[in-house]
């Protein structure tokens, strides 16, 4: 397989892929992020977890560089999230218009885009280059097949091969599983397991504790600051729970620990 390595700016020797310090994000006086400090090193896997308008999605916007924090510094490799090109955002399915009548490989080969540069048209070997993202992500056989026809777990691992047409290093995915079956969600989760082999950097907004727990190689909880990161055992604590959840869930003790249960429909629970 390709290795999968992008330079839009020079990637400053010896520096963690992501570093976050100190990041505050305000919007009309109301407070998004406060003072979010953390670090990940190439090849991780993170659940960002939190509830509903934890900002998570304000943390991706800001990673990403489409959004600039108001007080803090965000550096990919070093230097400020802007000049880079190693970065991608793959967003809700319900952010995307799906009613555009586009190839599936055409989706896909924009992300290639920061690679062609201006005025320039896809070569043979970017088409290639596209077919192989398509392999990675099973879906190869339906590149000609217009985006609005697919379902919605095929719909999203075409977000992903885009991401991997890119040549990203650090992906940002908002719920990619949301509203998927398990047949689905299992098939994505495979695909985060390949990316592996490809030292891909990756973040995942979630609201299932458990999911995030069992498959992720560390946990961050978010609601507006940073509750906790790290092993889900040190993050997924009853005192941190309530802290981010706080109503939204109830805490029953067990003989196996303590259960999380929901009262939304957003999570399956998780023991502990």
């Amino acid at each position: 397989m390709a290795p999968f390595a992008s330079r839009g700016v020079v990637h400053k020797k010896g520096t963690p892929i992501l570093e976050l310090s100190g990041v505050t994000v305000c919007y009309n006086g109301r407070v998004a992020l406060e003072d979010v400090s953390f670090r990940l090193e190439e090849g991780e896997q993170i659940a960002v977890v939190g509830p509903n308008g934890a900002g998570k999605s304000t943390l991706f916007k800001v990673i990403a560089g489409v959004l600039r924090p108001t007080k803090g510094d965000v550096k990919v490799y070093g230097h400020e999230p802007g000049g880079h090109i190693c970065i991608a955002y793959v967003p809700q399915r319900s952010q995307v218009d799906l009613t555009f009548p586009v190839t599936v490989a055409d989706v896909v080969m924009m992300g290639r885009i920061g690679k062609l540069g201006p005025l320039r048209w896809p070569r043979a070997r970017d088409w290639e280059f596209v077919h192989h993202c398509l392999q990675i992500v099973g879906l190869a056989d339906l590149a000609n097949r217009q985006i609005g026809e697919l379902s919605g777990g095929q719909q999203q691992r075409v977000f992903i091969a885009r991401a991997l047409a890119q040549e990203a290093e650090l992906m940002l995915m908002d719920e990619p599983l949301t509203g998927l079956d398990l047949t689905s969600q299992e098939e994505i989760l495979r695909i985060l397991d390949e990316l592996r082999n490809h030292q891909v950097t990756i973040m995942v907004a979630t609201h299932d504790l458990s999911l995030a727990s069992e498959r992720f190689d560390r946990v961050m909880l978010l609601n507006r600051r940073l509750l906790g990161i790290g092993h889900p055992q040190e993050v997924f604590t009853p005192e941190h729970l309530k802290e981010a959840y706080g109503g939204h869930l109830r805490l029953v003790q067990s003989a196996d620990g303590i259960m999380v249960l929901s009262d939304t429909c957003c999570g399956r629970g998780i023991e502990r």
